[in-house]
């Protein structure tokens, strides 16, 4: 493996300082992951802890935060769609006693630290947590329940809609420099468990003979239709979007990876490669969460692959680095992030966003240090 990994990175050099690439971090606040750290804190702590984890990302060396501020179809703003998130104060609706989405946008700002607004379009969540007047209690004809959670059907016209103008309010109104969903849109298949959006398919599935082509139309008009009012709103914003890591493999079509992974084109109706194409994202971020020589799901497959799809293109690509993942089987080597940075620099990468926040400072505060020192 030593062996195979330096001859993969011979030749290839660190970015220089000046670069312009992307050096992000989310931030998630889903389930209090990065922030805030639980909910129900004070105004004043929950500040506190966004400008730390602020400071740790200058301190990296990072140019842009990727905040989470519409987890569960809630908002971190007061929205006139959708109630206050529940990881705020404990309690779906309950306000927080100042305008967090203000704050986030403006204390990254001041640290120069591009601010990009990030949503999960269809997930509701557990629907015994929602508030009595949750637009999912008043429509619930908008909706499914799979494995137990409620979600947002994507083949129903009007749900898409709301879900647009939902996130579009934020983008209105804050001046953030980018909007990013991240990999969730149909559920991920659970053993068992089947979408149950055939009814659905009945009413609004057009002159679809497949439902699963069907389910990807649907999924496309989203993302076309939040290209084309993100940058109408906002011209300068970039949108884009970070997907699972493989759109299909090779055995599934020719122009597939050399992977033998879960496809994100027939598990969860999502078509990066024709968002790309299309040029419905300014970036594309795919979640490339394996190391270099990975059985089914190579890092060193999957960069060149990538690469090459937006190759032409004018769409950049970032990648999702699994710093979450550092300790873990397989990821013991500090070293490894950096060695992923060095092989990018070979082919038409742009830049990495590091999963997540509080990873940098826990169990892969040694690897950023090391990919800072390598290539920042």
């Amino acid at each position: 493996m030593a062996t195979a990994l330096t001859g993969l990175l011979a030749g290839s050099g660190a970015a220089s300082p000046e670069s312009t690439e992307m050096r992000g971090v989310w931030i998630a606040s889903v389930a209090n992951t990065d922030w805030p750290t639980e909910p129900g804190l004070s105004a004043q702590q929950q500040k506190d802890e966004y400008r730390e984890l602020l400071d740790q990302a200058a301190a990296n060396e990072m140019n842009a935060v990727f905040v989470q501020v519409r987890p569960s179809a809630d908002a971190f703003w007061p929205s006139p769609h959708e109630p206050w998130s529940r990881y705020l104060t404990g309690e779906q609706g309950g306000d927080p006693g100042y305008d967090p989405m203000r704050f986030l946008v403006d204390e990254a700002h001041a640290r120069g630290l591009q601010f990009h607004a990030w949503f999960n379009p269809y997930r509701i969540g557990d629907p015994s947590a929602l508030t009595p007047d949750h637009p999912a209690n008043q429509h619930p004809e908008w909706t499914f329940d799979y494995d137990g959670q409620r979600y947002y059907d994507p083949g129903v016209p009007q749900a898409r809609e709301f879900v647009t103008n939902a996130i579009m309010d934020a983008v209105q109104r804050y001046e953030v420099d980018g909007v990013h969903l991240d990999d969730y849109f149909y559920p991920y298949p659970v053993d068992g468990a089947s979408i149950p959006d055939e009814r659905t398919f009945e009413l609004h599935g057009k002159d679809f003979d497949n439902i699963e082509d069907w389910r990807r139309d649907n999924v496309n008009d989203l993302v076309s239709e939040l290209d084309r009012r993100v940058h109408e709103a906002r011209p300068d914003a970039r949108f884009g979007i970070s997907p699972f890591g493989i759109w299909r493999n090779a055995s599934s079509d020719p122009a597939g990876s050399d992977t033998s992974g879960l496809e994100s084109y027939s598990a969860i109706y999502a078509d990066t490669r024709r968002w790309v194409r299309e040029g419905w994202v300014d970036y594309i971020a795919p979640q490339v969460y394996w190391p270099i020589g990975h059985d089914s799901a190579d890092y060193a497959a999957l960069i060149p692959w990538w690469s090459r799809t937006v190759a032409g293109t004018g769409v950049e690509l970032y990648i999702g680095q699994a710093a979450y993942k550092m300790g873990e089987q397989g990821w013991s080597d500090p070293g490894q992030l950096s060695s992923h940075l060095t092989f990018n620099a070979r082919h038409q990468v742009s830049g990495d966003i590091y999963f997540s926040a509080t990873s940098l400072a826990t169990n892969a505060a040694e690897a950023i240090a090391r990919v800072v020192a390598d290539h920042y």
